[in-house]
């Protein structure tokens, strides 16, 4: 049995969204074809991801000087305690599935928190010699991206910075297999956003059953 992680990462629902719409028919047939996995949903905009700030990086100073957690402020307790779950849960996963939309050529500002969380050394990279490298290299992970426009090839590719960073970010901790899938060109051409979508719902569902 695999645990799969559905991060997504959108204020509105499924009926609204382009991205959790495919999001969900991916998670559904995911679930049929997978019915002992367990799928663990985190919406990050009902979620506490705690933003790395002052606090955060007090609690951690005082811990690498020796000081005992219980010493920390209350505040620095309940942030550093909350990151500590995140990147838990994340290494704790096997499969990691993405949901987003893009916005100003990126993803929402709680995703990147989020991404924050698990970029901890120790947990998911160490340092060597050589440079950092990746401890999480028995996972997999899939981004599904919605966008306006047409981002992921042709001539405004090279303003896309959400899924590249994502696929960075993947490397950087060491997960071998990492998929996108683009829902995108819903504005550039409102008539056959229907038609998108559901091109990209039936390849969202044939990606359900190998990934």
């Amino acid at each position: 049995m695999a645990t799969v992680l559905y991060i997504t990462a959108h204020p509105h629902d499924h009926q609204t969204s382009f991205s959790l719409a495919v999001g969900k028919e991916f998670i559904d047939a995911y679930r049929e074809t997978n019915p002992t996995d367990e799928i663990i949903h985190l919406d990050l905009y009902k979620e506490n991801i705690p933003h790395i700030d002052a606090d955060i990086f007090s609690g951690w100073g005082k811990l690498r000087s020796g000081t005992a957690f219980d010493q920390l402020s209350a505040v620095e307790q309940t942030k550093v305690s909350r990151l500590n779950e995140l990147v838990d849960q994340f290494v704790a996963a096997d499969k990691y599935v993405f949901v987003s939309p893009m916005w100003n050529f990126s993803f929402p500002p709680v995703l990147k928190a989020y991404i924050d969380s698990f970029c901890i050394v120790g947990k998911t990279f160490k340092y060597t010699e050589t440079g950092p490298v990746g401890l999480l290299t028995d996972k997999k992970a899939l981004h599904i991206q919605a966008s306006g426009g047409v981002y992921s090839e042709g001539p405004a590719a090279g303003f896309e910075s959400g899924h590249s960073y994502l696929a960075k970010i993947m490397q950087f901790v060491g997960v071998p297999s990492f998929e996108g899938l683009f829902v995108e060109g819903m504005a550039a051409a409102p008539d056959q956003a229907p038609a998108i979508k559901e091109k990209a719902i039936v390849k969202a569902k044939q990606l359900a059953t190998t990934f």
